[in-house]
């Protein structure tokens, strides 16, 4: 996360995307913003609900970081990276 910090215009916001990739790369056999934000402690999901589509981000920059940190990890010549939103 130390990568994206910055990307955040408030602390709050950063926070939740912590909590949220965490949540997102746990064990959790169905993962959507209820189980997400009860594993995470959370009382209810406004916060999550809130950090997707209000909070200040720059979700470009975001996604540029993490592609820099995929090719410096896991460059080789023949691979291919496949995401599958689906669950």
């Amino acid at each position: 996360m130390g990568r994206i910090a910055e990307r955040f215009v408030r602390v709050e916001p950063r926070r939740k995307a912590r909590a949220f990739v965490l949540r997102l790369l746990s064990d959790l056999p169905r993962k959507n913003c209820w189980t997400l934000a009860e594993q995470a402690g959370d009382a209810n999901l406004y916060g999550l609900q809130h950090l997707l589509p209000r909070a200040k981000w720059a979700a470009d920059a975001i996604r540029d970081d993490i592609r820099g940190f995929v090719v410096e990890h896991l460059h080789h010549g023949d691979a291919v990276l496949v995401v599958d939103e689906a669950t």
